[in-house]
């Protein structure tokens, strides 16, 4: 019995070249390269004519050829220390929304908080050329363990402390809190407390004092906020100091909380207390981080700091340096906004 033929090995089809693209399209080869790159004078119809054909043919341009004739490599660094992602994944999905119908790639390095990490980093995105980088970080008021302030490229600081003369853009932590105080005000209560994280956060000092002030605008009793560490354990001792009072006249009918974790040990502690949420004691957390505000319960009122906008507006800022366009230094402050849930007492969004 003959044996069957044996199957022809597979191999890959050779890319369609811009010779093939130019004698389908009947113009010569500069005419072609002309009209994929967005040069040269011809008619509209020709060009139209040539990027359909290329289309059609599948025709992929050499993104090196394409390099070296732009001088730009079309690709992006972003650097972080947050090793968990919890800042700066949304952030990078935001740079990645700017970029990518620019055709500009992002490379992620995550540098840790390890100073030779971080320069190893910093020289591997040198030697692919990128056109610039994005530094991000967890926090506002540190740098990164990495020095970008004499790098010939454009650098553009997102989240985390920028470098004098550079471009930072934030969070407005101040007017994301002043967004929850004042809806609980809205809502009719009128006892806030604020329970947030550790005094060496920049950030705990500007959402506290934004608590102070719309609590004097408005006419309400200052108290001091209860500061202690950016976790669940934190949130449930609080509510011993705010409600182990055994005077219910002097409790708060409701909590902002610094972030979303104490938010959650805050109505965690409460309801082991018998005490309701939100029909006694309203509860509004800070960072909106849905995979714990969705999952509490009740579900979460909480500031979302816009980290995927903030990505955004830090790619297109280091796009326009790498054009060539001039951009004043200096921090920015984007909004934030409040996001309703069940927590707080009112309608949810």
């Amino acid at each position: 019995m003959p044996s069957a033929p044996e199957p022809a090995p597979v191999s890959a089809k050779p890319p369609v070249t811009l010779r093939e693209v130019a004698a389908a399209a009947g113009v010569s080869v500069a005419t072609a390269s002309k009209a994929l790159n967005g040069q040269g004078r011809m008619t509209a119809e020709t060009r139209e004519r040539i990027r359909e054909t290329a289309r059609l043919l599948g025709f992929r341009p050499n993104s090196l050829a394409q390099s070296l004739l732009r001088k730009r490599s079309f690709t992006v660094g972003l650097l972080t220390n947050d090793t968990y992602g919890r800042f700066s994944l949304p952030l990078m999905a935001g740079v990645s929304d700017a970029l990518v119908d620019k055709g500009v790639s992002v490379f992620l390095c995550n540098v840790e908080d390890d100073q030779r990490l971080g320069q190893l980093h910093v020289e591997a995105m040198l030697d692919k050329r990128v056109d610039g980088i994005i530094a991000t970080g967890k926090r506002i008021d540190r740098h990164l363990p990495v020095d970008l302030s004499n790098l010939r490229i454009p650098v553009v600081y997102a989240f985390t402390q920028p470098d004098p003369g550079a471009i930072g853009l934030v969070s407005d932590d101040a007017g994301g809190a002043r967004l929850a105080v004042e809806h609980f005000l809205r809502l009719g209560r009128r006892r806030i407390a604020h329970v947030s994280g550790p005094a060496s956060f920049a950030v705990v000092h500007a959402r506290a004092q934004a608590w102070r002030d719309v609590l004097k605008e408005n006419g309400l009793a200052e108290s001091e906020p209860l500061l202690g560490a950016w976790s669940e354990a934190w949130g449930h001792e609080a509510v011993e100091k705010l409600f182990g009072k055994a005077d219910r006249e002097g409790w708060p009918d409701a909590v902002f909380c610094g972030n979303d974790q104490i938010a959650r040990g805050v109505i965690d502690a409460l309801r082991e207390r018998g005490i309701s949420v939100p029909d006694d004691v309203g509860v509004i957390g800070f960072d909106n981080w849905e995979i714990v505000a969705e999952a509490t319960r009740p579900p979460l009122t909480s500031v979302d700091m816009n980290l995927s906008t903030l990505g955004r507006e830090a790619g297109l800022a280091l796009l326009s340096l790498v054009d060539g366009q001039p951009a004043a230094p200096g921090i920015r402050k984007l909004p934030c906004r409040l996001v309703v849930r069940q927590s707080c007492g009112g309608p949810p969004e």
